[in-house]
């Protein structure tokens, strides 16, 4: 049984474009989480979210472990419910027909919860398709 998730959207946007809202700190922010740094290979990241008092705090975390600029990168992701378990995110990037695919593909979302990974996988699938939607209007194409 498989417990990840796949998913593949389409961009009317070049894959150097695509890239870069997956890696810089302030594209990211735009339609995902802001992050304290631009993603770099080999480094750790943390992206962010208000705090609910005017701050920050830290949402999402993880190191950078592949980076085939405009075609793939690959992250581990951590959240504060997975306790310190570390899930994967590969982002494929495709050109096509004048456009981008972005395939997105989370694993290890069992390991990282056990009991409740129906909980994390509903709730993981529907994020991502917010993210999705808002980097669909980024790129006017919502």
């Amino acid at each position: 049984m498989s417990t990840s998730i796949s998913k593949s959207v389409f961009f009317n946007a070049s894959p150097e474009t695509v890239w870069e809202f997956l890696v810089d700190k302030d594209k990211l922010g735009v339609w995902y989480h802001p992050a304290k740094a631009n993603l770099e290979l080999g480094e750790d990241y943390v992206l962010l979210e208000g705090d609910g008092s005017g701050g920050m705090k830290k949402i999402v975390w993880g190191r950078v472990l592949e980076m085939d600029k405009w075609a793939k990168l690959v992250t581990t992701f951590c959240i504060a419910p997975f306790d310190g378990k570390e899930t994967t995110v590969t982002w494929i990037i495709n050109e096509v027909a004048g456009g981008t695919r972005l395939s997105l593909t989370h694993e290890g979302i069992a390991e990282a919860t056990g009991s409740s990974v129906i909980k994390f996988l509903t709730a993981l699938d529907d994020g991502w398709d917010k993210h999705f939607s808002k980097l669909r209007t980024a790129f006017g194409t919502s």
